[in-house]
């Protein structure tokens, strides 16, 4: 990391404001020579920047954070110039000329942050997901990683995994040894196996965090004509779906993505279930199907005014059997809710029961929402079962050393150098 790196970390241009942030051994003597002696450490101080030929560029702001308390570890300092591209074009082309610097990969400046242990991989994923937060459920998911909340659970479970394998050692080492009770394994193992339900619980709330983070998905499906794309419309309170009178008017698969109690909702209108000899519409058909197996809830819609036949989805996934044109023919008990897009009767109902179903998918806490968390959290859990299992204890102590590497994999204390690129790679430049 001998190289100093630059980019900007805010909004592309043109903004009213435009951060360019500098990093690395030769951020202070860069910042000097455009904008003179250095202010006193994160005190904005108000410079003329200038080229080398002694040009002003702009007026800004300018912030330094000496190593190592900065966001990267290192020495860092901040630009607050206007934000035209004409004059973070300048900037760039000043700071390009100068020996040892240029510009910053994506993610550069996340992973130096790692590497310089400023954050872990946990942290840096929850950082990527905050920047990219669209709700205010994904912000606090977000908030609980990039802060180190998960971490923190993490590590307690690393501390105790460590804990157990010294008690382990020690009676291995010692076992004739009068200091080291023969019964400190029984203490151990007990902890181990409430570890290790901890960490399943743990397991099992990843969906809930896959859904924050992804979306909760919805499927609206149902027989042709049923009123499928007008709800879609209304729900999206614009026209995303054709409507028309003609069975097999939609045929492909249409989203639209809502923000319902801060929560992010992917409604997926599919075309209409019946006998068809068409190639296309039996094509969305089979789509819709696909789309019924992935989805976390079905709204069956079907005419008040017919018997509800019922519909066999090929998959376990929850339905709720809407009835719709309720202005046209009333409601209907044999439906769970009755609706009407026209005159919107009971779409709020509608709406509080998805809000109830989606809020239902996570507690508020800590959970993992990458799969590549989740491997690892299975992965301990197994080597800590296996350990428990019984057999010589040299091969149990070895088994939770397996478990403690999986966990430190997961916040990237151990074995990570494969999954940097994968990870920082997902940052925009300026991060």
């Amino acid at each position: 990391m001998d190289e100093t790196i630059f980019a900007l970390s805010s909004g592309l241009p043109p903004a009213g404001v435009a951060v360019i942030r500098i990093s690395g051994v030769k951020a202070f003597e860069a910042i000097s020579s455009l904008a003179g002696a250095l202010p006193t450490p994160r005190v904005a101080s108000l410079r003329s920047i200038r080229d080398r030929n002694g040009l002003i560029i702009d007026q800004a702001l300018l912030l330094t954070f000496p190593a190592p308390n900065s966001f990267t570890g290192e020495d860092c300092a901040e630009l607050h110039v206007h934000g035209s591209r004409a004059v973070v074009a300048a900037v760039y082309a000043a700071l390009g000329t100068m020996p040892g610097l240029r510009l910053a990969e994506a993610g550069e400046f996340s992973r130096r942050a790692f590497e310089n242990g400023r954050m872990d991989l946990v942290e840096a994923e929850g950082l990527a997901d905050l920047i990219a937060a669209e709700t205010e459920m994904q912000r606090r998911l977000a908030v609980e990683q990039s802060f180190g909340g998960q971490s923190t659970l993490y590590t307690s479970w690393a501390e105790r995994l460590t804990t157990a394998r010294a008690l382990i050692e020690a009676e291995l080492d010692f076992a004739d040894e009068e200091d080291v009770p023969g019964s400190v394994s029984d203490l151990v193992w007990a902890d181990m196996a409430a570890l290790q339900r901890e960490i399943d619980e743990h397991a099992r709330a990843a969906d809930g965090g896959e859904i924050i983070r992804d979306g909760f998905k919805i499927v609206i499906g149902g027989p042709p004509n049923a009123g499928k794309s007008s709800l879609l419309n209304c729900l999206a309170s614009r026209d995303v779906a054709i409507v028309t009178d003609i069975a097999g008017t939609t045929r492909d698969v249409l989203s639209v993505d809502l923000d319902i109690d801060g929560y992010l909702v992917r409604f997926f209108d599919t075309a209409g279930l019946h006998d068809s000899t068409d190639v296309v519409e039996r094509e969305g058909i089979r789509r819709a199907a696909i789309a019924a197996e992935q989805a976390d809830l079905i709204l069956e819609l079907q005419d008040i005014d017919s018997l509800p036949k019922r519909i066999e989805w090929p998959t376990q996934t929850p339905v709720v059997r809407v009835g719709t044109k309720s202005d046209l023919n009333g409601n209907s008990e044999q439906f769970d809710l009755c609706i009407s897009t026209k005159t919107r009767e009971g779409l709020e109902e509608l709406r509080r029961l998805i809000a109830q179903r989606v809020s239902s998918s996570w507690s508020g806490v800590a959970v993992p929402n990458r799969r590549r968390q989740l491997d690892l959290i299975k992965e301990t859990s197994n080597f800590i079962a296996e350990a428990l299992r019984g057999g010589p204890l040299d091969l149990r102590a070895e088994s939770l050393r397996s478990a403690a590497s999986a966990l430190g994999r997961i916040t990237g204390r151990v074995d990570v150098e494969q999954l940097l690129d994968v990870i920082f790679s997902q940052f925009c430049i300026g991060k």
